[in-house]
């Protein structure tokens, strides 16, 4: 499969749409974002492997008040993949309600269906250490 500037655009707009989801509380409009059973890996961050949107949900809203007040995504780079999927690494900053901030890396892998793009697998690496990778 050859990925078209209009897929390189809609998994991006896919991409971009979490922090505005997520930073509003639309967890309901996260099913445009994230296939049913999503495979969200936080363990980096000592969140463990959660899976479905419903957990997904569940634990954001259990973190509650420990949530970032806004998610930002910069760097999106899309590549193809054999099977199908498109795969796409990004950065992300969090600022959280105290005015720190702290960044991260998405490791996404992303199936088009028939509602278009969705996440079915995202990995969420902690940037620490400067000059790693």
């Amino acid at each position: 499969m050859t990925l078209t500037a209009d897929d390189r655009t809609a998994i991006t707009d896919v991409i971009n749409l979490h922090g505005h989801l997520t930073d509003s509380g639309d967890f309901d409009g996260l099913r445009e974002v994230f296939l049913p059973d999503v495979v969200y890996d936080v363990g980096d961050l000592g969140g463990g492997v959660i899976v479905g949107l419903a957990a997904l949900c569940d634990a954001a809203l259990a973190l509650g008040e420990g949530n970032p007040v806004a998610h930002h995504v910069t760097n999106i780079v899309v590549t193809e993949a054999a099977d199908g999927r498109a795969r796409a690494i990004s950065k992300g900053i969090g600022v959280n309600a105290d005015g720190t901030t702290g960044s991260v890396t998405y490791e996404d892998t992303l199936v088009r269906g028939d509602h278009g793009w969705r996440i079915s697998h995202r990995t969420v690496r902690a940037r620490r250490i400067p000059l790693t990778p």
